[in-house]
């Protein structure tokens, strides 16, 4: 079969293009040329043959070729008995012959899609000064460990090393709003959100891809209209460019029965002027399911309020306390009274 790819890249065969990343990251920066320059001829090579392996498996139609044929058939060379009857069909000159052809690509262009420059070792003077990386980092975006790996770092720069050595892109366009309307018993209660996004992402290679991610949103009890969660760069990539924030904001849904002020819960009760004047009892279901009944003695006047502490909305920074239920009262006064009515009031209320 020749040269196996899969032990070149220290990978199984059912390796993810994500096994191939992470393998090729971490063998391409060990075997760079520039970083081997006492075994520079043996470093070339193997960094030609990592570079060759990875270009073959995270290819499908080129991983499907090496598979079947191994490394000669790919390259257009009979495999071993592929001459004569019962050749494979994807063999060039066989039944079903194909005109592909396998010319593998520069080592340096593909170590270069993967971190935007080709010669970090000796452009920057082992990396020392950075000095390679002015004027923008191609396909390197982001923190550096994910590129390069906390070990890699740690063994160029020492254990100062941080992504501060590292220049970011430094455009970063505004913060991506969205209006999440969220009901009045869930800002009560507390909810888990869960809101699902489309974004254009570039991997390791400079390839842009459209990709659906799940975002989920932890509303807390007691959270006001307006609160602002915030997803850091979660909007589309593109190169030279940090991705924008996504941010959701709370909106307050209408409630039929309840309006907020602050931390406290008004209802507005409708009662007739008999009631206003003899006395009264509020019931009213609260947000998470208990009724609550409360007498009121007092002569109910347009103004009055019935105050029921604690039975407000949840006061986010102290969980164990809530604001307070304010119970305003809406009299229906009579359209007319006859003479004999109002005779009788004026009798009980005095002139």
């Amino acid at each position: 079969m020749g040269v196996d790819y899969y032990k070149v890249l220290g990978v199984d065969r059912g390796a993810s293009d994500d096994d191939l990343k992470k393998a090729y990251r971490k063998l391409a920066m060990r075997w760079h040329p520039d970083k081997n320059p006492t075994n520079k001829k043996d470093a070339e090579a193997k960094f030609k043959q990592i570079s060759e392996a990875y270009e073959v498996l995270s290819d499908s139609q080129k991983r499907t070729l090496y598979d079947q044929l191994g490394e000669e058939g790919l390259k257009g060379q009979p495999p071993p008995g592929a001459g004569g009857p019962g050749a494979s069909p994807f063999y060039p000159g066989g039944a079903h012959s194909t005109s592909f052809h396998f010319n593998p690509r520069s080592a340096d262009d593909i170590f270069a899609e993967f971190f935007g420059f080709s010669g970090p070792f000796s452009s920057m003077g082992g990396m020392g000064g950075m000095g390679g990386m002015s004027g923008g980092t191609g396909g390197m975006r982001g923190d550096p460990r994910s590129y390069f790996g906390n070990e890699f770092l740690s063994s160029q720069f020492g254990a100062q090393s941080s992504a501060s050595h590292m220049p970011r892109p430094s455009h970063k366009p505004a913060s991506i709003e969205n209006r999440l309307p969220v009901t009045l018993a869930d800002l009560y209660k507390g909810v888990a959100k869960k809101m699902k996004i489309s974004r254009e992402v570039i991997d390791a290679t400079g390839r842009v891809s459209q990709v659906e991610e799940i975002l989920t949103i932890d509303v807390k009890p007691g959270w006001k209209k307006g609160t602002k969660i915030t997803f850091p760069e979660k909007g589309n990539e593109a190169p030279n460019m940090i991705p924008a924030d996504i941010v959701f904001i709370i909106e307050e849904k209408p409630h039929e029965v309840f309006t907020r002020e602050g931390n406290d819960l008004v209802v507005t009760e409708k009662i007739s002027l008999v009631e206003a004047l003899t006395g009264y009892t509020v019931r009213v279901a609260t947000l998470d399911g208990r009724i609550l009944s409360v007498p009121v003695s007092s002569v109910i006047h347009p103004s009055y309020e019935e105050v029921i502490p604690g039975e407000g909305m949840p006061i986010p920074k102290e969980p164990n306390k809530k604001g307070n239920l304010r119970v305003k009262f809406s009299i229906k006064f009579p359209s007319r009274l006859t003479s004999d009515q109002k005779a009788g009031i004026k009798r009980l209320l005095g002139s």
